[in-house]
């Protein structure tokens, strides 16, 4: 797929560092913030994943935590009618 170019501004030190690692992970600059970008879109889709499992679970834990809770209310009940 062809690149399409773009121009960003960067603070001295941080172009400073992104032209040494470039050089020392013998990339181009340009692959170099092309793999960076990647990988934070990947990890902001992971958090996104990890977000909707956790909701979903809590809810699963909810459901689960009420029907113990009802259990536990109905034993009770029980238990409190027995003579003993």
């Amino acid at each position: 797929m062809p690149g399409i170019k773009t121009a960003i501004s960067l603070e001295e030190e941080l172009f400073n560092k992104v032209k040494k690692l470039a050089k020392e992970m013998n990339l181009s600059r340009s692959k170099l913030f092309s793999l960076a970008v990647k990988d934070f879109l990947q990890k902001q889709e992971n958090k996104k994943i990890l977000a909707q499992l956790n909701s979903a679970y809590s809810d699963s834990q909810n459901e689960e935590d009420a029907v113990s809770k009802g259990m536990h209310r109905k034993q009770r009940e029980i238990v409190g009618r027995e003579s003993w």
